[in-house]
Parts: C-alpha cells; structure tokens; sequence
C-alpha cells in the first residue's frame, strides 16, 4: 500500500491504526472510544461536513461501515450497534472530518439508550487533555485484530 498515514481532519493516523481500506473511506481505532470496540469510518478525502461529500462517497462511507459493523459486532459479541455522524461543530462533531461511529452496545450499558448520545455530545473535543488517550500500541494491537477478523481484502490496495 502506498499511504502510511491518512488524514483526519488536522490529524495524521498512522497506517497501524487503520484497520480497513477502500477506494473512497478507510476505518480507524478510536483515540478515545465511548465503548469498549468503538471505532471510525471515515472519508479518505478531508472533508467536514457529509453534504459537502460526493454521491460515490457516501455510498462508499455506509458500504464500508456495514463492514464494518458486522465484524465489531461479532468481534465484541455485541447485542446491537449504534451507528451515528455528528456533523458539525453545533452536533458535537469533535475533529472536523465526515466520520461515522460504530458503537457496540449492550443491554445496561447506559441508564437509558439514548444516554449514548449526551456521552457522545458531551465528551470534551478530542484535542482536550480532560480526555485519556489510548497508547499507539493498544490501538495498534486492536486494528491488527479487526484486520486479522476482516481478512485478507481488509484493504482494497493489499
């Protein structure tokens, strides 16, 4: 594969956190998961807000996170899934690129469902230090381990 790192947003995501690739999107570890197994499909192409994305993106965005969910969701034995965008500043969005969450839920998790929501609302932005990051080597470990589930076509440059 010719990229080692992939933008998002004013980041760089290291390849070693990227667990699936496609043409248009690609799926990342998250810096800091709400849940245990909560990951990222994002755009490959830098954009902030979804209706600022092409017919082909979206289309490839919600292909890939079907994939996606289907491999979290058995990898975490998950009951059901949340699967959402925040798009833009005011809906909590926290890094300025169209990404979809994939959150593996179960039953007790939150006090209600929809608690989910205020905990993705809430959360301070991504670059706020009141937020514990996970180490490069855990997020690594757990994109090889979601590559490894995916198989062989985990990128469709391999």
């Amino acid at each position: 594969m010719a990229l080692s790192v992939f933008r998002f947003g004013p980041l760089t995501i290291p390849l070693e956190q990227v667990f699936l690739v496609s043409k248009l999107s690609y799926a990342l570890v998250n810096l800091k998961p709400v849940r245990p197994g909560h990951v990222l499909v994002a755009t490959r192409r830098p954009v902030a807000r979804f209706n600022d994305l092409t017919q082909s993106e979206v289309l490839d965005l919600f292909t890939q996170a079907q994939r996606v969910s289907k491999v979290v969701e058995r990898v975490t034995s998950a009951e059901s899934l949340t699967l959402c965008i925040q798009d833009g500043d005011k809906a909590g969005q926290s890094v300025p690129h169209v990404h979809l969450h994939v959150i593996p839920r179960f039953e007790g998790d939150f006090a209600t469902n929809d608690d989910i929501y205020d905990a993705l609302a809430h959360q301070p932005r991504v670059d706020n230090h009141e937020r514990t990051p996970r180490s490069a080597d855990d997020m690594a470990s757990e994109a090889l381990r979601l590559r490894e589930e995916i198989g062989p076509k985990w990128s469709d440059f391999s």
